[in-house]
């Protein structure tokens, strides 16, 4: 049987874009259990209410919820449990500096298997205000009103 190529992504954190600046983007390893494993290929995962945090030199993700396995039996996993993120050394010091200057935080972004291993997207990132999120939305609106007059305007001309 060939192994795995490419990657599949899982679950993504759409409204984690909106809520808060990401500053820097991590890739890490999950430690998992077999039936949470399973669950992930299944293609069920939520990020909504997941974060990270840096204890004792490890880093963990808690409360994402990765739904108990259908076929599984006694020894199902907790859908909610704290898991363990594999990363460098290096990497999870400097995290660790930059989440204890002040208002920054660890989020996921999103849930993915990679050559068939299981990996998780996290960043630092700041959170918005309410009246950022207000500013970005308005942008965003405001640039799509000028590519719909400027392609109205190409498809007049021509």
């Amino acid at each position: 049987m060939p192994r795995e190529r490419g990657e599949k992504v899982v679950a993504t954190n759409r409204k984690a874009r909106h809520d808060y600046l990401i500053e820097d983007t991590y890739e890490a390893g999950i430690v998992l259990s077999g039936t949470e494993v399973k669950s992930l290929r299944q293609g069920r995962a939520s990020l909504v209410d997941g974060y990270a945090f840096i204890d004792g030199g490890e880093i963990w993700l808690d409360a994402v919820h990765i739904p108990e396995y259908t076929e599984g039996t006694w020894n199902n996993h907790a859908p909610r449990r704290k898991r363990k993120l594999l990363m460098h050394k290096q990497e999870i010091v400097k995290i660790s500096h930059k989440t204890k200057e002040g208002g920054y935080t660890l989020i996921p972004l999103s849930l993915y298997f990679k050559d068939g291993r299981a990996k998780v997207e996290i960043a630092v990132a700041k959170g918005k205000r309410e009246y950022d999120k207000r500013q970005a939305l308005r942008e965003r609106q405001d640039r799509r009103e000028a590519e719909r007059a400027m392609a109205s305007h190409r498809h007049l001309g021509e």
